[in-house]
């Protein structure tokens, strides 16, 4: 699944702060669709992501009855975002890595 967000870059002030983009209710439901079949646990998402030029990966984070993308600070330098700017992120929802891990071998019994 592939899709892309517009949103305004907020911070949430925790034990370290991060910064994020809300997901449309729209995109939300359409996340909450396939979940139950890419989450990791916690109801975590992975995804691919794009700012600009710059790629990533990360999860979405359910929050507040949507899903959120976090940020990293990597990502904001490279692309000089800061908060309250408004950015386009392209993702691509990824099979969680444990489902990835052995394809191809035989248990070693």
């Amino acid at each position: 699944m592939e899709f892309t967000v517009t949103g305004e870059v907020w911070e949430w002030r925790g034990p370290a702060p991060f910064h994020f983009v809300s997901l449309s209710p729209e995109e939300a439901d359409a996340i909450r669709d396939i979940a139950a079949g890419v989450t990791y646990g916690w109801g975590m998402i992975p995804v691919e992501g794009r700012v600009g030029n710059t790629s990533f990966t990360t999860s979405l984070w359910p929050k507040d009855g949507t899903y959120v993308i976090p940020l990293k600070d990597a990502v904001r330098a490279a692309e000089e975002v800061e908060l309250g700017d408004v950015v386009t992120v392209s993702l691509r929802v990824t099979e969680p890595r444990s489902r990835t891990r052995g394809r191809g071998r035989s248990p070693s019994r």
